[in-house]
């Protein structure tokens, strides 16, 4: 694991986190732009903070927790946002990545993940994009185990019937 005592070795965190974070920014905000703009932050956060981490193991854990809260805020205001504005909102332009998400059934996927309620949706996103164990997941929402199976659970089965498929 990556241990932060000099400026070199937060680049290299940084270099080596920095894309997975990202994707993972994306998938929860659907915003490049607001996808980087938390990523930012979060190593910004994780910077001011560095010091006074007790275990510089969990550098991951803590960035991959300050994305996840960054973007939930994104989506907070954009909410708000969007409801006090909404006769002037235009579609969001595609974002940069739009080629990898070009295929008409990973687009199908993206749409109806992206329907799914707040929790869930992170939850898909951490369980089985980022391929995170049971426990991770947990410990990134700060929630129990038992929550994210039962989020899985429901959001694997609200996904089958809008994908009309099997599990």
């Amino acid at each position: 694991m990556v241990v932060i005592e000099a400026g070199t070795d937060l680049e290299q965190l940084y270099q080596d986190s920095f894309h997975t974070l990202l994707r993972l920014a994306v998938l929860l905000t659907g915003d490049r732009g607001a996808a980087e703009d938390a990523v930012q932050d979060a190593f910004v956060g994780f910077w001011r903070r560095v010091e006074a981490l007790d275990n510089p193991q969990a550098a991951k854990g803590y960035l991959r927790t300050a994305v996840v809260n960054n973007s939930r805020s994104v989506l907070r205001r954009r909410r708000t946002a969007t409801q006090h504005l909404r006769e002037l909102r235009q579609p969001d332009p595609p974002g940069a990545d739009s080629a990898l998400l070009a295929d008409a059934h990973d687009e199908e996927l993206r749409l109806a993940v992206g329907r799914l309620p707040r929790r869930q949706r992170e939850v898909v996103v951490l369980r089985y994009w980022s391929e995170l164990s049971l426990a991770e997941v947990a410990e990134t929402l700060g929630v129990s185990v038992g929550t994210v199976k039962s989020s899985a659970s429901r959001a694997l089965d609200t996904l089958e019937q809008s994908l009309g498929g099997t599990r």
